[in-house]
Protein backbone atom coordinates (compact mmCIF):
# COMPACT_ATOMS: atom_id res chain seq x y z
CA UNK A 1 0.00 0.00 0.00
CA UNK A 2 1.59 3.37 -1.33
CA UNK A 3 1.35 6.06 1.15
CA UNK A 4 -2.62 7.01 0.61
CA UNK A 5 -4.22 9.08 2.82
CA UNK A 6 -8.24 8.80 1.86
CA UNK A 7 -8.86 12.26 0.17
CA UNK A 8 -10.66 13.18 -2.13
CA UNK A 9 -9.56 17.07 -3.22
CA UNK A 10 -12.58 19.13 -4.47
CA UNK A 11 -12.80 23.08 -4.46
CA UNK A 12 -9.47 23.79 -2.79
CA UNK A 13 -10.83 21.03 0.49
CA UNK A 14 -9.39 18.04 1.52
CA UNK A 15 -11.86 15.50 2.66
CA UNK A 16 -10.62 12.93 4.97
CA UNK A 17 -12.37 9.23 5.10
CA UNK A 18 -12.38 8.13 9.18
CA UNK A 19 -14.35 5.49 9.01
CA UNK A 20 -18.28 6.09 7.91
CA UNK A 21 -17.74 9.79 8.42
CA UNK A 22 -15.70 12.52 6.16
CA UNK A 23 -14.09 14.91 8.40
CA UNK A 24 -13.38 18.50 6.13
CA UNK A 25 -10.45 19.91 6.01
CA UNK A 26 -8.97 23.32 4.36
CA UNK A 27 -6.08 21.98 2.18
CA UNK A 28 -4.37 25.56 2.75
CA UNK A 29 -4.24 25.20 6.62
CA UNK A 30 -0.73 25.72 7.74
CA UNK A 31 0.78 27.09 11.02
CA UNK A 32 0.73 31.09 10.75
CA UNK A 33 4.44 32.87 10.62
CA UNK A 34 4.71 35.37 12.54
CA UNK A 35 8.04 38.00 13.88
CA UNK A 36 9.78 36.32 16.77
CA UNK A 37 9.13 39.62 18.72
CA UNK A 38 5.35 39.20 18.43
CA UNK A 39 5.30 35.75 20.48
CA UNK A 40 7.74 37.07 23.06
CA UNK A 41 11.31 36.24 21.47
CA UNK A 42 14.07 38.20 20.84
CA UNK A 43 14.79 38.17 16.88
CA UNK A 44 18.56 38.92 17.92
CA UNK A 45 19.05 36.25 19.72
CA UNK A 46 16.99 33.54 17.54
CA UNK A 47 19.05 34.33 14.71
CA UNK A 48 22.32 32.92 16.60
CA UNK A 49 20.53 29.58 14.93
CA UNK A 50 22.41 30.57 11.66
CA UNK A 51 26.04 30.63 12.82
CA UNK A 52 25.72 27.35 14.62
CA UNK A 53 24.16 25.52 11.82
CA UNK A 54 26.85 27.16 9.79
CA UNK A 55 29.59 26.15 12.28
CA UNK A 56 28.40 22.48 12.09
CA UNK A 57 27.84 22.67 8.04
CA UNK A 58 32.04 23.77 7.83
CA UNK A 59 32.95 20.85 10.90
CA UNK A 60 31.04 18.64 7.89
CA UNK A 61 28.67 17.46 11.09
CA UNK A 62 25.53 17.23 8.05
CA UNK A 63 25.89 18.29 4.81
CA UNK A 64 22.56 20.40 5.51
CA UNK A 65 19.43 20.64 7.42
CA UNK A 66 15.81 22.19 7.84
CA UNK A 67 15.42 24.03 11.13
CA UNK A 68 11.61 25.21 12.41
CA UNK A 69 10.77 26.80 15.86
CA UNK A 70 7.16 27.73 16.78
CA UNK A 71 5.96 29.55 19.81
CA UNK A 72 1.87 30.10 20.87
CA UNK A 73 0.87 28.62 17.75
CA UNK A 74 3.06 30.69 15.14
CA UNK A 75 5.85 29.88 13.14
CA UNK A 76 9.16 31.92 14.18
CA UNK A 77 11.91 30.46 12.26
CA UNK A 78 11.69 28.03 9.59
CA UNK A 79 15.09 27.73 7.46
CA UNK A 80 17.00 25.04 5.49
CA UNK A 81 20.84 24.89 5.32
CA UNK A 82 23.00 23.22 2.83
CA UNK A 83 22.14 20.08 1.05
CA UNK A 84 19.95 17.53 0.77
CA UNK A 85 22.78 15.93 -1.48
CA UNK A 86 25.97 15.75 -2.07
CA UNK A 87 26.75 13.23 -4.42
CA UNK A 88 26.77 12.40 -6.89
CA UNK A 89 25.81 15.67 -7.66
CA UNK A 90 24.49 18.80 -5.13
CA UNK A 91 21.11 19.47 -4.26
CA UNK A 92 20.19 21.92 -2.32
CA UNK A 93 18.20 21.79 0.67
CA UNK A 94 15.09 23.01 0.49
CA UNK A 95 12.27 23.76 3.11
CA UNK A 96 10.09 21.25 1.95
CA UNK A 97 12.58 18.90 2.07
CA UNK A 98 10.70 15.16 2.76
CA UNK A 99 13.15 13.66 5.84
CA UNK A 100 12.97 9.71 6.97
CA UNK A 101 12.54 10.25 10.55
CA UNK A 102 14.24 7.29 12.24
CA UNK A 103 13.12 6.66 15.62
CA UNK A 104 10.97 9.99 15.84
CA UNK A 105 8.61 6.77 14.08
CA UNK A 106 8.11 5.70 18.05
CA UNK A 107 6.90 8.46 19.34
CA UNK A 108 4.79 10.00 16.55
CA UNK A 109 3.12 7.24 14.46
CA UNK A 110 3.59 4.12 17.13
CA UNK A 111 2.88 5.70 20.30
CA UNK A 112 0.54 7.80 19.21
CA UNK A 113 -1.71 5.27 18.14
CA UNK A 114 -1.21 3.29 20.92
CA UNK A 115 -2.54 6.29 23.12
CA UNK A 116 -5.47 6.87 20.77
CA UNK A 117 -6.21 3.06 21.53
CA UNK A 118 -5.68 3.93 25.19
CA UNK A 119 -8.30 6.49 25.44
CA UNK A 120 -11.05 4.39 23.79
CA UNK A 121 -10.35 2.10 26.46
CA UNK A 122 -9.29 -0.82 24.05
CA UNK A 123 -6.17 -1.12 25.44
CA UNK A 124 -4.70 -0.91 28.91
CA UNK A 125 -1.04 0.31 30.08
CA UNK A 126 -0.65 -2.03 32.64
CA UNK A 127 -1.67 -5.13 31.26
CA UNK A 128 0.54 -6.95 29.90
CA UNK A 129 1.53 -7.19 26.12
CA UNK A 130 0.38 -10.99 26.20
CA UNK A 131 -2.76 -10.07 26.94
CA UNK A 132 -3.48 -9.04 23.10
CA UNK A 133 -0.86 -10.70 21.53
CA UNK A 134 -0.20 -14.05 23.77
CA UNK A 135 2.31 -15.35 21.19
CA UNK A 136 4.79 -13.16 23.04
CA UNK A 137 4.28 -13.99 26.09
CA UNK A 138 7.18 -17.17 25.33
CA UNK A 139 10.15 -17.38 27.41
CA UNK A 140 9.96 -14.64 30.60
CA UNK A 141 7.67 -12.30 28.76
CA UNK A 142 4.22 -13.05 29.99
CA UNK A 143 4.26 -9.54 32.64
CA UNK A 144 5.84 -7.22 30.18
CA UNK A 145 3.85 -4.40 30.06
CA UNK A 146 2.02 -2.06 27.54
CA UNK A 147 3.62 1.12 29.41
CA UNK A 148 6.67 -0.69 30.29
CA UNK A 149 7.55 -1.11 26.10
CA UNK A 150 6.62 2.48 25.73
CA UNK A 151 9.20 3.40 27.91
CA UNK A 152 11.51 1.35 27.09
CA UNK A 153 11.49 -0.62 30.52
CA UNK A 154 10.49 -3.96 29.38
CA UNK A 155 13.88 -5.86 29.38
CA UNK A 156 13.58 -6.22 25.78
CA UNK A 157 16.79 -6.53 23.65
CA UNK A 158 17.72 -3.21 22.04
CA UNK A 159 17.69 -4.85 18.82
CA UNK A 160 17.79 -8.84 17.94
CA UNK A 161 19.61 -9.96 15.06
CA UNK A 162 19.28 -8.71 10.95
CA UNK A 163 18.97 -11.77 10.08
CA UNK A 164 15.95 -12.28 12.01
CA UNK A 165 14.24 -10.67 9.13
CA UNK A 166 15.61 -10.88 6.19
CA UNK A 167 12.70 -13.25 5.22
CA UNK A 168 9.89 -10.68 6.12
CA UNK A 169 7.45 -9.61 9.03
CA UNK A 170 6.06 -12.49 9.66
CA UNK A 171 9.30 -14.77 10.13
CA UNK A 172 10.92 -11.49 12.33
CA UNK A 173 7.69 -11.34 14.40
CA UNK A 174 7.88 -15.45 15.01
CA UNK A 175 11.48 -14.46 16.32
CA UNK A 176 10.69 -11.43 18.04
CA UNK A 177 8.05 -13.80 20.27
CA UNK A 178 10.74 -16.31 20.52
CA UNK A 179 13.52 -14.03 22.46
CA UNK A 180 14.08 -13.76 26.12
CA UNK A 181 14.54 -11.15 28.32
CA UNK A 182 17.58 -8.71 28.26
CA UNK A 183 16.87 -7.93 32.02
CA UNK A 184 14.26 -8.43 34.57
CA UNK A 185 11.35 -6.48 33.39
CA UNK A 186 10.74 -3.14 34.94
CA UNK A 187 14.40 -2.91 36.56
CA UNK A 188 16.67 -1.03 33.88
CA UNK A 189 15.89 1.63 31.49
CA UNK A 190 17.25 -0.08 27.97
CA UNK A 191 16.41 2.06 24.63
CA UNK A 192 14.89 -0.93 22.52
CA UNK A 193 13.68 -0.81 18.21
CA UNK A 194 12.42 -4.49 19.42
CA UNK A 195 9.43 -2.81 21.89
CA UNK A 196 8.35 -0.82 19.42
CA UNK A 197 7.95 -3.16 16.55
CA UNK A 198 5.60 -5.23 19.08
CA UNK A 199 3.80 -1.89 20.22
CA UNK A 200 3.10 -1.56 16.32
CA UNK A 201 2.12 -5.19 16.08
CA UNK A 202 -0.34 -4.63 19.32
CA UNK A 203 -2.20 -1.78 17.18
CA UNK A 204 -2.43 -4.30 14.32
CA UNK A 205 -4.21 -7.04 16.52
CA UNK A 206 -6.52 -4.47 17.98
CA UNK A 207 -7.85 -2.56 14.77
CA UNK A 208 -6.71 -4.83 11.62
CA UNK A 209 -4.92 -2.40 10.30
CA UNK A 210 -1.27 -2.24 10.21
CA UNK A 211 0.62 1.15 11.82
CA UNK A 212 1.03 2.82 8.40
CA UNK A 213 -3.02 2.69 7.65
CA UNK A 214 -3.68 3.59 11.47
CA UNK A 215 -1.84 6.16 11.92
CA UNK A 216 -3.04 7.68 8.53
CA UNK A 217 -6.55 7.25 9.63
CA UNK A 218 -6.30 8.68 13.11
CA UNK A 219 -3.34 11.14 12.92
CA UNK A 220 -1.81 12.62 9.87
CA UNK A 221 -4.88 12.73 7.58
CA UNK A 222 -7.16 14.75 10.16
CA UNK A 223 -4.11 17.05 10.75
CA UNK A 224 -3.84 17.44 7.35
CA UNK A 225 -0.46 16.55 7.57
CA UNK A 226 -0.23 15.42 3.73
CA UNK A 227 3.70 15.03 3.57
CA UNK A 228 3.54 12.59 6.38
CA UNK A 229 3.57 8.95 6.95
CA UNK A 230 5.39 5.70 5.40
CA UNK A 231 5.95 4.40 2.06
CA UNK A 232 6.22 7.77 0.29
CA UNK A 233 4.84 7.96 -2.88
CA UNK A 234 6.96 9.34 -6.01
CA UNK A 235 6.46 13.54 -6.01
CA UNK A 236 7.54 13.10 -2.11
CA UNK A 237 10.40 10.34 -2.56
CA UNK A 238 12.06 13.46 -4.99
CA UNK A 239 12.28 15.91 -2.90
CA UNK A 240 13.31 13.76 -0.27
CA UNK A 241 16.77 13.99 1.34
CA UNK A 242 19.41 11.25 0.45
CA UNK A 243 20.56 9.37 3.58
CA UNK A 244 23.37 6.62 2.16
CA UNK A 245 23.11 4.01 -0.30
CA UNK A 246 21.91 0.72 -0.47
CA UNK A 247 22.24 -2.10 -3.29
CA UNK A 248 24.70 0.35 -4.67
CA UNK A 249 21.87 3.26 -5.39
CA UNK A 250 20.87 6.06 -3.37
CA UNK A 251 18.41 5.91 -0.59
CA UNK A 252 15.98 8.84 -0.98
CA UNK A 253 12.38 8.57 0.30
CA UNK A 254 12.92 4.62 1.30
CA UNK A 255 13.85 3.68 4.82
CA UNK A 256 17.29 4.16 5.82
CA UNK A 257 16.97 1.25 9.05
CA UNK A 258 17.74 -2.16 7.64
CA UNK A 259 15.24 -3.76 9.80
CA UNK A 260 12.47 -1.67 8.30
CA UNK A 261 13.35 -2.22 5.36
CA UNK A 262 13.28 -5.34 5.60
CA UNK A 263 9.95 -5.34 6.78
CA UNK A 264 8.23 -3.65 3.91
CA UNK A 265 9.12 -0.24 5.13
CA UNK A 266 6.78 -0.41 7.37
CA UNK A 267 7.44 -1.16 11.26
CA UNK A 268 6.95 0.54 14.80
CA UNK A 269 10.46 1.69 15.28
CA UNK A 270 11.46 3.51 11.84
CA UNK A 271 9.79 4.29 8.59
CA UNK A 272 7.44 7.19 9.47
CA UNK A 273 8.60 10.19 6.58
CA UNK A 274 7.25 13.94 6.97
CA UNK A 275 8.54 17.73 6.59
CA UNK A 276 9.30 19.86 8.66
CA UNK A 277 5.99 21.90 8.29
CA UNK A 278 3.71 18.86 8.75
CA UNK A 279 5.88 18.74 12.09
CA UNK A 280 4.37 21.69 13.43
CA UNK A 281 1.64 21.12 12.85
CA UNK A 282 1.61 17.41 15.08
CA UNK A 283 3.69 19.40 17.87
CA UNK A 284 1.08 22.32 18.33
CA UNK A 285 -1.43 19.46 18.70
CA UNK A 286 0.26 18.36 21.26
CA UNK A 287 0.95 21.60 22.89
CA UNK A 288 -3.11 22.07 22.54
CA UNK A 289 -4.00 19.28 24.54
CA UNK A 290 -4.61 17.08 21.36
CA UNK A 291 -6.33 19.63 19.28
CA UNK A 292 -5.79 22.15 16.30
CA UNK A 293 -7.68 23.93 13.51
CA UNK A 294 -11.04 22.21 15.29
CA UNK A 295 -9.60 18.55 14.51
CA UNK A 296 -9.32 16.64 17.74
CA UNK A 297 -6.89 13.60 17.65
CA UNK A 298 -6.59 12.69 21.59
CA UNK A 299 -8.30 13.83 24.67
CA UNK A 300 -6.82 16.42 27.22
CA UNK A 301 -6.24 13.75 29.77
CA UNK A 302 -5.06 11.23 27.42
CA UNK A 303 -2.10 14.09 26.59
CA UNK A 304 -1.40 14.49 29.61
CA UNK A 305 -1.28 11.23 30.37
CA UNK A 306 1.92 10.61 27.50
CA UNK A 307 3.25 13.72 28.22
CA UNK A 308 4.02 12.88 32.08
CA UNK A 309 7.28 11.88 33.90
CA UNK A 310 7.78 8.36 34.20
CA UNK A 311 10.67 7.57 36.28
CA UNK A 312 13.20 4.82 35.12
CA UNK A 313 16.45 3.24 35.71
CA UNK A 314 18.53 6.34 34.28
CA UNK A 315 16.33 9.60 33.95
CA UNK A 316 13.03 10.43 32.92
CA UNK A 317 11.19 9.41 30.47
CA UNK A 318 7.58 9.64 28.89
CA UNK A 319 4.99 7.17 27.27
CA UNK A 320 6.62 7.05 24.01
CA UNK A 321 8.50 10.08 24.23
CA UNK A 322 12.39 11.21 26.12
CA UNK A 323 12.34 13.85 28.94
CA UNK A 324 15.89 13.57 30.69
CA UNK A 325 17.71 10.42 30.06
CA UNK A 326 20.92 9.40 28.60
CA UNK A 327 19.07 10.40 24.74
CA UNK A 328 18.92 13.78 25.99
CA UNK A 329 21.75 15.24 24.30
CA UNK A 330 19.54 16.99 21.66
CA UNK A 331 17.68 18.59 24.50
CA UNK A 332 17.77 22.78 25.03
CA UNK A 333 19.19 23.81 28.65
CA UNK A 334 16.76 26.16 28.77
CA UNK A 335 13.47 23.64 28.15
CA UNK A 336 11.24 23.69 31.25
CA UNK A 337 11.15 20.34 32.75
CA UNK A 338 7.95 19.94 30.98
CA UNK A 339 9.58 19.27 27.88
CA UNK A 340 9.52 16.33 26.18
CA UNK A 341 11.20 15.10 23.10
CA UNK A 342 13.09 12.43 20.80
CA UNK A 343 15.69 11.96 17.91
CA UNK A 344 16.40 9.84 15.08
CA UNK A 345 19.21 8.25 14.03
CA UNK A 346 19.09 10.07 10.12
CA UNK A 347 19.74 13.12 12.26
CA UNK A 348 16.47 14.51 13.04
CA UNK A 349 14.80 15.49 16.40
CA UNK A 350 11.56 17.31 18.06
CA UNK A 351 11.15 19.20 21.26
CA UNK A 352 7.89 20.55 22.42
CA UNK A 353 7.66 22.53 25.41
CA UNK A 354 4.14 22.94 26.41
CA UNK A 355 5.13 25.23 29.51
CA UNK A 356 6.42 27.85 27.30
CA UNK A 357 3.97 26.78 24.47
CA UNK A 358 7.54 26.14 22.08
CA UNK A 359 8.53 23.80 19.63
CA UNK A 360 11.99 23.37 17.81
CA UNK A 361 12.20 20.59 14.92
CA UNK A 362 15.08 19.94 14.05
CA UNK A 363 15.82 17.76 10.93
CA UNK A 364 19.02 16.85 8.96
CA UNK A 365 20.48 13.77 6.59
CA UNK A 366 23.75 13.49 8.69
CA UNK A 367 24.28 10.14 7.71
CA UNK A 368 24.53 11.32 4.34
CA UNK A 369 26.74 10.13 2.26
CA UNK A 370 29.29 8.21 4.30
CA UNK A 371 26.91 7.66 8.11
CA UNK A 372 29.85 9.73 9.82
CA UNK A 373 27.82 13.21 10.57
CA UNK A 374 27.02 14.07 13.85
CA UNK A 375 24.04 16.33 15.61
CA UNK A 376 22.40 15.55 18.83
CA UNK A 377 24.69 18.24 20.15
CA UNK A 378 24.24 20.67 17.35
CA UNK A 379 20.11 20.19 18.11
CA UNK A 380 20.76 20.79 21.79
CA UNK A 381 22.44 23.97 20.93
CA UNK A 382 19.78 25.13 18.73
CA UNK A 383 16.95 24.20 21.02
CA UNK A 384 19.00 26.38 23.66
CA UNK A 385 18.94 28.80 21.59
CA UNK A 386 15.37 28.95 20.80
CA UNK A 387 14.68 28.57 24.81
CA UNK A 388 16.88 31.81 25.43
CA UNK A 389 15.40 33.58 22.74
CA UNK A 390 12.21 34.06 25.07
CA UNK A 391 12.33 37.33 26.58
CA UNK A 392 9.81 37.69 29.23
CA UNK A 393 9.81 41.75 28.97
CA UNK A 394 8.64 41.14 25.31
CA UNK A 395 4.65 41.70 24.98
CA UNK A 396 3.17 38.16 23.88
Amino acid sequence: MRFLFGLIVSCGLLAVALGHDLHVVQGGDEIPSALPEEVGMHPTRLAVIDEVVNEGLRQGKMPGCVVLVGRQGHIVYHKAFGYRQLVPEKQPMQLDTVFDMASLTKPIATATSVMTLVERGEVDLEAPIATYIPEFGANGKDKITVKQLLTHNGGLIPDNELEDYVNGPEEAFQKIYALGTYVDPGTEFVYTDVGFIVLAELVHRMTGKNIHEYSQEVIFAPLGMTETGYLPVASLRARAAVTQERDGRPMRGEVHDPRAWAMGGIAGHAGLFSTARDLAKYAQMLINDGTWRGVRVLNPETVRLMRAPVQVSSGLRTLGWDMRSPYSSNRGDFFSKAAFGHGGFTGTTLWIDPEQDLFVIFLSNRVHPDGNGLVNPLAGRIGTIAGGAIDLELPH
